[in-house]
Order: structure tokens, then C-alpha cells, then sequence
């Protein structure tokens, strides 16, 4: 069986959310190997958490990274959490390019390693944990295909688990969908972007959503949670006060 936090793969770990769980992950003992595109950011987390972090610059969606990375490093845990920051605009000030931008990155990605997670593949026990948004229940009408493409996530995380049990892998295939949070990277571009819309400060909008609002590192624990425990159900949402599974 294998142990989700001896070693573990977080992808877009160089800031907000996957930063978070980088630590908390190596802060249980993990070894992290940390995906993100900017070396820089990379370089900062290192600095930050030391060697128990390998920082690998590279572009996440990357088919064959995925499988490479799994091959040498055969982690326990997969955390797919990389995503660009859509174009904040209604849909009749898109382009199909703005609106499609997350489809190429956030939901291609996840494609991309649970791909290489069922055919190498993980050793029994792993776990994968990919990041949806509740803008996949909820819709966002302001980021384009942003909640479509976190939708499709949610679809092909239950694809992948039918295929794991069909051949008695033994993985585990989670979503989380975070609630908007300033926290993140995207969050706090849509929080700017709702709060113009409704003619309203950033802190009033803030103020206005749900309470307590969602930090990134209680994001990084949900991760921890659902990870360590095999009696945990496939999707939660996550919000300030915690998990809530989705029925």
C-alpha cells in the first residue's frame, strides 16, 4: 500500500493554494515535488520549506511531465491544483480564446495526470486530489468557461474512479471545490471583479459572502483530511467552516 505522505506531487505550488498545501504537506513528513511555471516562485517556496521540497519549473499541463514525474518519483499523493486566472468579463465581451482559457490549463492538466495516474499506474493506496471551484455548481458569469472547465474536473475525477475500481487499482480520486476566497490567486481577482459589479468595495463584498471566509491554509488541510483518510467521500465542498460533502 502506498502512504500518500511520504512523497507527494503538488502542481501550481509556487503561490496561493498550492503553496499552502506544499507546506502543510511537508510539515507532515511529506517529501514535495512542487510544479508551477515560475522558477522564481519556486525558488521562494524552497527557501521556505526547505529540502523537503523539490521545485520543478514546468508547464503542469504537460503530458509527458506527468508521466515522468510519476516514474521517478512514484508519489503517494497527487494534488492537481495548477489553473490560470480567467478573463474577468460577461460573456459578450469574450473572445473564444478568453473564454476557453482554462479549458487549455486547469482542465487539461487534470486530464493530463489522471491520465498518467491509471496507466502507469499509482501504487494501491495513493490518493489524487483535484481542485474544482464551487463556481462548477454555482457558475461564474464573469470568468468566462472558468466554471465549465472546474465542472469537467468534477467529471473526470468520477470517470477515473470507475476505471480504478473496473481494474482494482486501489486509488482514491477526490474534488475539492473551494469556496471564492480572496485567499487564492483566482479568488482574489474575482472578488475585485464581483465587488465592481455590484458597485460595491472590495471589503463590503468580501463582508457580504459567506462566514468565516476560506484561508489557504484551511484549503491545505482540507487536502491533508481527505488525503489521510480512506473512508472520505469523493467531493467536498470547502469552505471557512470546513468540509461539506456533496450529495
Amino acid at each position: 500500500m502506498s502512504d500518500p505522505f511520504q512523497t507527494a506531487v503538488v502542481t501550481g505550488a509556487g503561490r496561493g493554494f498550492g503553496r499552502a498545501i506544499a507546506a502543510a504537506l511537508v510539515a507532515r513528513g511529506a517529501g514535495v515535488v512542487g510544479i508551477a511555471r515560475n522558477e522564481r516562485e519556486l525558488r521562494a517556496v524552497r527557501n521556505e520549506l526547505g529540502e523537503g521540497f523539490t521545485p520543478v519549473a514546468a508547464d503542469a499541463a504537460d503530458e509527458a511531465l506527468a508521466q515522468d514525474v510519476i516514474r521517478e518519483h512514484r508519489p503517494g499523493l497527487l494534488v492537481l491544483n495548477a489553473g490560470v486566472t480567467p478573463h474577468m468579463a460577461p460573456v459578450h465581451e469574450q473572445t473564444w480564446e478568453t473564454f476557453s482559457r482554462n479549458w487549455h490549463i486547469d482542465t487539461r492538466h487534470v486530464f493530463a495526470w489522471t491520465r498518467a495516474a491509471l496507466r502507469e499506474p499509482l501504487a494501491p493506496g495513493s490518493v489524487v486530489v483535484s481542485m474544482s471551484s464551487g463556481a462548477a455548481l454555482a457558475g461564474s458569469p464573469l470568468s468566462g468557461g472558468y466554471a465549465s472547465a472546474k465542472a469537467a474536473i468534477r467529471y473526470i475525477r468520477g470517470y477515473a474512479a470507475d476505471e480504478a475500481q473496473r481494474a482494482g487499482l486501489g486509488i482514491r480520486f477526490h474534488a475539492l471545490l473551494p469556496n471564492m476566497t480572496p485567499a487564492g490567486g483566482v479568488g482574489s481577482v474575482a472578488v475585485d471583479g464581483y465587488a465592481a459589479r455590484q458597485g460595491v468595495d472590495r471589503d463590503t463584498f468580501v463582508k457580504g459572502r459567506e462566514q468565516p471566509v476560506l484561508t489557504a491554509e484551511q484549503l491545505a488541510e482540507a487536502v491533508v483530511e481527505v488525503a489521510q483518510d480512506p473512508g472520505k467521500d469523493a467531493e467536498y465542498r470547502v469552505g471557512g467552516t470546513g468540509l461539506h460533502p456533496i450529495s
